[in-house]
């Protein structure tokens, strides 16, 4: 019994040691860590189980090997901010594989690298011919960097010459049917906006699991009740309509009026429409 005591006693104090000891080393992702960071977190992982289970053993002693692990690599992480020297040593550097569209067959075998393994991380990154990459690197944690020749990079909206509309963080307004008055606050929005919102609907808020508010002041709702099919936000679109309608009438207007004056009048005002929709457009465009 009083061995099961020691094992509890010892368990807690390592658990919370490693907490503190991890808390210290960083909040590095696992697949952003390096091959000497995961050696390094295996081997604490290990000294804390040993230490916590083997009575017998010097838990001090254990206890100080652990601290060592810990912040030996803490230190040298450091050192490689402050100098590119230590950096290379500990952190090593990225290889480039394909510079210029060749694969550089002497860097895949200084990464311990052959063809189909390559093919393979190229894959990874949705790429099936190495005649649309330009330029690949094997970086520190081992991930490949792809970039495509310029001809196989998709299309952006600067490609296009068009000035997308800025998007902010959406705001989650209701979450397990209770209203979040703090985000809606950020909106803008009131909850007499956001219960006349669902009113038009049809939607309970009971039955909202979770309802955001986007950067356009649109609500999108998942409900409790899978079967039921939400009716997609049709503000934006519907003002593109209005506005097209209005510019396209004021064209009407101008061919059928008789009187020369409100001719240009409906001609100028038509003109300076289409020029604010086309504007509009890709704020408005779903």
């Amino acid at each position: 019994m009083p061995g099961i005591w020691e094992i509890f006693l010892r368990s807690i104090f390592t658990l919370f040691s490693l907490l503190f000891l991890t808390r210290i080393m960083g909040k590095r992702q696992l697949a952003q860590a390096t091959f000497f960071e995961y050696v390094v977190g295996v081997t604490i992982g290990s000294i804390a189980g040993f230490i916590s289970t083997d009575i017998e053993s010097n838990f001090f002693h254990g206890f100080i090997s652990m601290l060592i692990w810990a912040l030996v690599p803490f230190l040298l992480s450091y050192l490689s901010l402050k100098s590119k020297v230590v950096n290379d040593l500990v952190e090593g550097n990225a290889r480039i594989l394909i510079k210029d569209g060749k694969i550089m067959e002497d860097n895949l075998k200084k990464e311990n690298l052959n063809g189909e393994e390559l093919l393979e991380q190229l894959r990874l990154k949705n790429v099936f011919s190495v005649a649309d990459v330009e330029f690949a690197v094997l970086e520190q944690n081992g991930h490949l960097s792809v970039m495509l020749k310029k001809e196989n990079q998709p299309l952006t909206p600067k490609d296009l010459n068009i000035k997308p509309a800025p998007i902010k963080e959406p705001q989650t307004v209701i979450l397990d049917g209770n209203v979040m008055l703090e985000p809606l606050a950020t909106t803008g929005l009131s909850k007499r906006w956001l219960f006349t919102t669902l009113h038009k609907m049809g939607i309970p808020i009971d039955n909202v699991y979770m309802g955001q508010v986007d950067s356009y002041g649109q609500l999108h709702v998942d409900l409790y009740d899978d079967q039921i099919t939400v009716p997609i936000p049709q503000e934006k679109p519907l003002a593109l309509s209005v506005l097209k309608k209005c510019q396209a009438d004021l064209e009407m207007f101008s061919l059928e009026t008789k009187n020369t004056s409100a001719k240009k009048d409906y001609e100028k005002s038509s003109k300076q429409l289409k020029q604010i929709v086309e504007g509009l457009t890709p704020f408005l465009q779903n």
